[in-house]
């Protein structure tokens, strides 16, 4: 896989949301079944799939200090998704009676895949609610006819949540790189003056609290007169750090009772993603929207054949979904 790109614009220093743990030990998430102190390991059945993830590739006009998938203005590691692709699934959904709701749409930045407004179009043009997250900039912005036409004819029925890491302009460019703030905000501040349905993705500090999170993105939108409750966590979403190197608790099947969870809180009960690996013939259908990469979550090139449950055998599982509780779904 491509690193990420080392463009003049990218940050230069460790993110400052880096995860504050030790290594991961050598023995942690290495058999699908077993954790390393011999405990079965938890499993997540697919309950219905309510939301369908498209990743329209992993080209990105930033590219962030810390970026699970590695996006960036060089790694096609994940190419373009075409509109023939979406349609297939959208027509599996519909032919075989999937009680999907929602379709998501991620990258990369997927405003710079070339068939990712045919896409968005036939989504809407379907009924499903529709999901798009975006840093809100220049790529964006090239399409604000076409977003204006589509808001006006399916109005909430379609969200972008855009990437903002923080509410303060260094420790967001401290992750995305230099000029990413003033852009971001303005994508923004055009989405909200002219009435789209939108929502905020943003990260904790080290020691940050929740509270005083949402209060300053409170402060943020007031300043910058962007229609957003902060303290609504479906439209300001803060979102745990993840990092596959560092240690964490793997999840056992005791782990449910212990934390008062149940397998149907997690992401993949109800969500799958579809990627398209670049030198792949055909897009595949893989866990969830945190492991596109690794074969472990590969489930085939249809809808049916990801209907199976998904062994919680990655460091994302555990930091992100269970003790983060976090989904990426609206």
């Amino acid at each position: 896989m491509a690193s990420r790109s080392k463009s003049r614009n990218a940050p230069q220093g460790p993110s400052p949301f880096a995860v504050e743990a030790d290594a991961l030990p050598e023995g942690k998430f290495t058999d699908p079944d077993i954790t390393a102190d011999g405990s079965p390991r938890a499993q997540v059945p697919l309950l219905e799939l309510e939301t369908l993830w498209l990743c329209t590739g992993t080209l990105c006009n930033l590219a962030c200090a810390t970026c699970y998938i590695e996006s960036s203005p060089t790694n096609d590691a994940l190419i373009y998704l075409t509109a023939d692709h979406a349609a297939r699934y959208f027509d599996e959904i519909e032919r075989d009676g999937w009680s999907t709701r929602e379709i998501g749409f991620t990258g990369g930045e997927p405003f710079m895949n070339p068939h990712f407004m045919a896409m968005l179009k036939d989504a809407l043009s379907r009924g499903f609610e529709v999901l798009v997250l975006s840093n809100a900039m220049k790529p964006m912005r090239r399409h604000e006819a076409k977003l204006l036409a589509l808001r006006e004819a399916y109005g909430d029925k379609l969200t972008i949540r855009v990437s903002l890491d923080h509410h303060t302009k260094p420790v967001h460019e401290g992750e995305r790189g230099s000029n990413s703030w003033d852009a971001a905000i303005g994508g923004l501040r055009w989405l909200s003056d002219n009435g789209f349905r939108i929502a905020v993705a943003g990260r904790l500090l080290p020691g940050e609290g929740m509270v005083e999170a949402r209060e300053g993105y409170a402060a943020l939108f007031e300043r910058e007169t962007i229609r957003i409750d902060a303290h609504d966590p479906s439209r300001c979403v803060l979102f745990p750090e993840m990092d596959a190197d560092k240690d964490v608790a793997e999840i056992t099947t005791a782990c449910w009772d212990i934390l008062g969870k149940s397998p149907a809180d997690i992401m993949c009960a109800t969500s799958r993603m579809v990627v398209h690996r670049k030198g792949e013939p055909a897009p595949r259908v893989v866990a969830c929207t945190l492991i596109p990469y690794d074969r472990e979550f590969d489930f085939g090139e249809t809808l049916a054949e990801a209907n199976v449950a998904v062994k919680l055998n990655h460091p994302h599982c555990a930091r992100f979904c269970v003790l983060g509780g976090a989904s990426c779904s609206a």
